[in-house]
């Protein structure tokens, strides 16, 4: 993990357990991350972000990207909060006890709420209300409060999840050198 000496990102334990945090994950100085949480390689954890494995298990795979203050927890009495690999989380976006499937889009400032499904390749439009126990399907674009199927995913919105993969992989090793002088 990448951090700047002077101002670490505040990783709590809870329950005994302390955040897991692969060496090649970049952790913004204010993020908060508590309990058991896990957050794997090339993955960027960016500023204002609070995610708290208290209760329950939170695991972020490789290359996933949560931006800027967005909150991710999970239930007590549910399930953990589970996201795969090269994910995008636009700012402000809400995850409750959901599961987030590989390349998938989770757009600023929505809601994805327990027992959820968002499916490989799906996309959750800005704003929108996935409401519990809903399954966005593989490659549907799901919108609105409650989020409902918009239309199945084009070749603009895969070009777009690339290219913004690409871009925060670069923005992290961009701060990664600037701010903390180290590269992955």
């Amino acid at each position: 993990m990448i951090s700047s000496p002077d101002q670490p990102p505040l990783l709590l334990p809870y329950r005994g357990r302390l955040p897991s945090i692969d060496q090649n994950a970049f952790i913004a100085q204010n993020a908060t991350i508590i309990g058991d949480v896990k957050v794997g390689s090339g993955s960027g954890i960016w500023y204002g972000c609070v995610i708290r494995g208290d209760v329950n298990e939170i695991r972020i795979g490789e290359r996933t990207n949560i931006q800027d203050l967005t909150m991710i927890h999970c239930a007590e009495l549910g399930q953990g909060t589970y996201l795969g690999n090269d994910i995008t989380v636009g700012h402000s976006a809400v995850l409750h006890a959901c599961s987030v499937e590989d390349n998938a889009f989770i757009g600023i400032q929505s809601c994805v709420m327990d027992d959820c499904i968002v499916e490989r390749g799906a996309m959750v439009a800005a704003g929108a209300l996935v409401t519990p126990g809903k399954i966005v399907k593989a490659n549907e674009v799901w919108a609105g409060s409650p989020a409902k199927k918009l239309r199945d995913i084009n070749q603009k919105d895969l070009d777009f999840f690339a290219l913004n993969l690409q871009r925060y992989e670069r923005l992290a090793d961009e701060y990664r050198v600037e701010q903390y002088g180290a590269v992955k």
